[in-house]
């Protein structure tokens, strides 16, 4: 039997679509150029043809009717699964996931609910306009109904996305976009889906505990690893699930470790960040042996092509926060 091939999220994603599709019949996939030209990444290559117009739908250039379809879809029984090309876009559907999609349950006293999901990119590092680099995932963490999911390696793509289309509620799936063809693992399609709301610990560790998600934890863990050089001992969490968060691996990695730095790429204030420390502050302070730090972007617009990179949380940043926490200078 030959070995199986890795391939990157991007086929991951592929992969999973294809395996929900063939399973469910009420699956269904939506937005600009995903059905004859297989997507803006080539997400959904494939589908159109195996699966035919009336399942994967080309739709005009209108991220607003993209949303609202999909709303109605949903409380009619279908599971659609929108893409909306790059996060920049995705603000013009803001008023059906706010009002429409996030309350459907609670405004039908659970009559009808909203099984659908909104995937797009996510995340700066493709050297684009600004547009196409956001990392906004905040203000949709901040909607109640809403499930906000962000998967760091290819494996977690898949079984992520397939959890994401079986749950009956709206999910906000955010795919890190520099991790679309730079990362690739072995992954079985074996429709076995993963937990939601749910953090995965990608390292074991005593002296401090790092959180990050998505794209940002390539830079997290090649810190961990230098770190151990200098024999600090990190613990490394992936969130994977922004909301509804998973607030008892937290709350136990930094009851074991007594510190904590906290990495994401979006913008600091108001952001993810600052909602896990002050978490972390209020139910795990007589664990904390030093404030937690965070190292984030920048509260400005992401740069232009190439200068985005400055944007970003860097390897350095991360050890050298660790390092101030460890030492207590912060």
């Amino acid at each position: 039997m030959s070995e199986q091939a890795s391939i990157s999220m991007v086929e991951a994603i592929n992969l999973a679509l294809h395996r929900a599709m063939q399973d469910d019949p009420d699956v269904v996939v939506l937005g600009e150029d995903i059905g004859t030209n297989g997507g803006v990444f080539r997400a959904t290559v494939g589908l159109h043809e195996r699966f035919g117009f009336r399942r994967v739908m080309d739709t005009p250039l209108a991220e607003t009717l993209i949303t609202g379809i999909s709303v109605g879809m949903a409380a009619q029984g279908l599971k659609p699964v929108a893409e909306i090309q790059f996060m920049g876009f995705i603000y013009a559907g803001m008023e059906h996931l706010v009002s429409h999609a996030s309350r459907l349950r609670s405004r039908t006293r659970g009559r009808l609910s909203c099984p659908m999901v909104l995937r797009t990119p996510h995340g700066a590092g493709i050297h684009a306009p600004e547009h196409h680099g956001e990392s906004t995932e905040a203000l949709f963490a901040h909607v109640p109904g809403l499930r906000v999911v962000i998967p760091s390696s290819p494996r977690r793509a898949y079984g992520l996305l397939l959890a994401a289309i079986a749950n009956p509620d709206p999910v906000i799936f955010l795919e890190p976009a520099r991790l679309y063809r730079s990362v690739q693992q072995v992954v079985p399609d074996d429709g076995q889906a993963l937990a939601l709301d749910t953090c995965f610990t990608l390292r074991e560790g005593q002296d401090l505990t790092l959180i990050s998600w998505g794209a940002a934890l390539k830079e997290t863990l090649e810190a961990a690893a230098l770190l151990a050089g200098e024999g600090i001992d990190c613990e490394v969490i992936d969130v994977a699930t922004l909301k509804p968060l998973d607030t008892e691996t937290l709350i136990a990695s930094v009851c074991k470790t007594g510190r904590c730095v906290v990495v994401h790429e979006a913008a600091p204030s108001y952001g993810p960040g600052a909602e896990i420390a002050a978490l972390l502050q209020e139910q795990a302070m007589y664990a904390l042996q030093a404030p937690v730090l965070r190292v984030t972007g920048f509260d400005c617009v992401i740069p232009y092509a190439r200068q985005e990179m400055a944007y970003l949380p860097d390897v350095g940043s991360i050890c050298q926060a660790a390092r101030n926490v460890m030492q207590g200078d912060v």
